[in-house]
């Protein structure tokens, strides 16, 4: 297959607390010759101080004082590298299970996601979390690395039974294409070089899954949503006349000429034309950014979005989400939150909670109405005005949204659009 050395792989890294992710980052960076003489100094030195013999991987990412006080990850660390094959994007994430939250925004743009499970102890309670959220999420491709190998002699058997326990716990997700991996961080076993100590072992080791995997677009190219920031009435010489509406194509293609309608007043118009700094194009695609001109002068403001005439979202004031409550007060029930919808901001309310999800055994809870921090739940919202959604299993962009607190301007929680 011819691989693209331009092309950019986004992946996430998830397990539980002491599973060895960022040590597993930390050999894929090492190894792979993807750190500047700077960091390794300071990494060196860091790693001297709290006595290591070598050095200490991990630190790689943990990047925060606290975290490499700790000897823990807390935040979410993004980290880039690349090779002669491919570019790549790390999401970091934490562990803990009051950190889940930072695991669901790191894998919100992830292309791919790495599970790490740990060989003694085989798939736990956050392994199946991590598996539901990067199933939650859509994300196309799961590998999961079954870590310290070393610790239980490079035993097929250990291997095995993991696999086992994660595919009859992953048969009732939607994750349509799953790697499992052997491998040793500590040792780098299968991480970017084959392992000798497992011979029995005959897949790739992670970095060349990671620069062979296919990576089909996240954008929907079908359904053309042009979501409204701001609308350009330029007073300089040439442009006195103009009004463009400016923004970032969610999805779909815009061409000259096209036959569009304004939403959510139902407008309708022909694109005059579209503009970017480098010039006018006949056309433009997700996600390009670019300003819209049309034929007819129509209100248009913040918020509205343009699409095609036969092609419409759904206007909605009654919005089922399948939401993951990220804050760390729980949700009031039927208190007033802003949704953030693509560019538009609507007031909303928690009407009703359908059920909440227990990850350990993907049951649904019809009797529990409290969303408390981490929580995994559907529900319904109000919102004051109609948003213009799509599902997010057909269009990421306009199937997301979150809710921001009013008093306090914190983002409460994310949203996935039923």
């Amino acid at each position: 297959m011819q691989i693209d050395n331009n092309q950019l792989l986004r992946f996430t890294t998830a397990g539980s607390v002491d599973d060895g992710k960022s040590t597993l980052i930390g050999r894929l960076l090492y190894d792979s010759k993807s750190i500047f003489e700077d960091q390794l100094e300071a990494v060196e030195n860091t790693s001297k101080k709290k006595g290591h013999e070598g050095v200490d991987l991990a630190l790689f990412t943990d990047g925060l004082r606290d975290e490499r006080e700790q000897g823990i990850t807390i935040d979410v660390a993004y980290r880039y590298f690349t090779t002669p094959k491919r570019k790549f994007i790390i999401a970091d994430t934490p562990g803990h299970i009051q950190y889940t939250r930072n695991m669901v925004t790191g894998a919100s743009t992830a292309n791919a996601a790495i599970i790490l499970v740990d060989a003694r102890h085989g798939v736990i309670e956050q392994t199946k979390r991590h598996a539901f959220i990067a199933s939650l999420l859509q994300i196309p491709h799961i590998i999961v690395c079954i870590n310290k190998m070393d610790l239980v002699d490079f035993q097929e058997d250990v291997y095995n039974a993991v696999i086992k326990q994660f595919e009859a716990f992953s048969s009732k997700l939607l994750v349509k294409d799953v790697h499992f991996i052997p491998i040793s961080a500590l040792l780098g076993d299968n991480v970017v070089n084959r392992s000798e100590n497992m011979s029995w072992y005959q897949g790739a080791p992670l970095l060349h899954t990671l620069e062979t995997m296919h990576i089909s677009s996240d954008v929907n190219k079908v359904d053309a949503r042009f979501p409204v920031q701001t609308v350009l009435r330029p007073q300089s010489e040439g442009f006195i006349d103009y009004r463009g509406y400016a923004g970032r194509i969610a999805s779909g293609v815009f061409r000259k000429g096209d036959a569009i309608t304004v939403m959510p007043s139902g407008f309708t118009s022909n694109i005059k034309s579209i503009d970017t700094l480098d010039g006018p194009l006949d056309e433009a695609f997700a996600p390009m950014s670019v300003s819209i001109t049309l034929e007819d002068d129509i209100d248009i403001s913040r918020g509205d979005m343009l699409v095609r005439s036969n092609n419409q979202p759904e206007p909605s004031q009654d919005i089922e989400v399948m939401l993951c409550w990220l804050n760390n007060s729980p949700a009031k029930p039927r208190a007033k939150y802003t949704v953030r919808h693509t560019s538009n901001e609507q007031k909303a309310m928690i009407k009703e909670i359908v059920y909440k999800i227990d990850i350990n055994t993907l049951e649904r809870d019809h009797e529990d109405s409290n969303l408390e921090m981490n929580a995994i739940a559907k529900v319904r919202i109000r919102t004051t005005k109609p948003l213009m959604i799509d599902a997010y299993r057909e269009n990421r962009t306009t199937g997301s949204l979150i809710l921001v607190d009013d008093a306090t301007n914190e983002t409460v929680a994310a949203g996935m659009i039923v």
